[in-house]
């Protein structure tokens, strides 16, 4: 099957109250915590510019002015740093302003996933789009969203990334009922027959969790207006994809899941934010060689 409307928007839910994260987010989004010297949010707006997506709508909720400053064009500090001659802090700062057309909506309240993505139905209107959540960090050396939109081209439908977890993890996520089309060798690409939101352990159809990447057919706003709410009492997205799984295509029903075996970080969660960090930074060609010394002396003393 063939979908000829291309990709060209996509929904980054951040509404998020990052709790995790207390006391730092109490007055600054979790979305702008610095991995390295970039908030998490730009990684995130990046990977879907680096995927040829220009048009991003950001579910944001109260708080979250810092996310829309750091976006938008910084006269003064601009005309101070060209006036220093300090070209590459220039540069960086007006980069975050140029990955793509940056809209915001406000979800008000905290219904849930699925509530959040209902939110971006106006502005999405009747075509495929990418949801990329604002903490879900994928590593930029790694390639999965232009995987996943290539193969929502190929047979419509819905696409989500998952990855293998251990089994005690599954109760954390979303996870995927693959008929066992994971376990052949080198799968990247399954049918999915079911997901279920955070299952016990005895009751989670496969070890395949749902990650922060999807995308979606148009046909997931109509059912996410009449998805009830599940899990937490929020509306699930997953609830919403499990019911368009069982969908013909010709409702813009069935979904695919791309198998993600990369890096991938969790930037809501301490120990997952710290990861990132050092990893991403031991990459840099101005951090790295230091750091890497550094890191080598210091798991010596422990």
């Amino acid at each position: 099957m063939s979908n000829a409307t291309p990709i060209r928007k996509a929904v980054i839910p951040a509404a998020g109250l990052g709790t995790r994260f207390l006391p730092a987010t109490k007055a600054m989004p979790k979305e702008m915590l610095p991995v390295v010297d970039e908030p998490a949010i730009q990684y995130v707006v990046a990977e879907a510019s680096k995927a040829g997506i220009d048009d991003i709508l950001m579910i944001t909720g109260r708080n979250k002015r810092a996310m829309e400053d750091h976006f938008d064009r910084a006269p003064n500090l601009e005309a101070t740093l060209e006036a220093k001659g300090d070209t590459k802090k220039l540069e960086a700062v007006r980069h975050a302003t140029q990955l793509g057309d940056i809209h915001y909506v406000r979800q008000g309240e905290a219904k849930g996933l699925g509530h959040a993505v209902l939110c971006g139905k106006q502005h999405v209107g009747d075509e495929p789009f990418a949801v990329l959540l604002g903490d879900d960090l994928i590593d930029p050396r790694d390639e999965l969203l232009t995987t996943m939109m290539e193969t929502q081209q190929q047979l419509g439908g819905s696409v989500i990334a998952v990855m293998e977890v251990p089994e005690e993890n599954v109760s954390s996520y979303g996870v995927v009922d693959a008929g066992g089309a994971d376990q052949e060798e080198g799968a990247q690409v399954v049918p999915v027959q079911g997901l279920v939101e955070k299952p016990a352990v005895e009751d989670a159809p496969s070890n395949l969790a749902i990650i922060g990447r999807y995308v979606l057919h148009p046909a997931i706003f109509a059912q996410l207006e009449q998805t009830p709410p599940g899990k937490g009492n929020e509306i699930q997205l997953t609830d919403a994809l499990q019911a368009m799984a069982g969908k013909p295509a010709a409702e813009g029903g069935g979904v695919h899941a791309v198998i993600f075996r990369g890096r991938r970080y969790d930037t809501g969660d301490k120990l997952s934010y710290i990861k990132a960090v050092v990893t991403l930074a031991v990459d840099r060609e101005d951090l790295g060689p230091d750091l890497r010394a550094w890191l080598k002396e210091f798991a010596g003393q422990l």
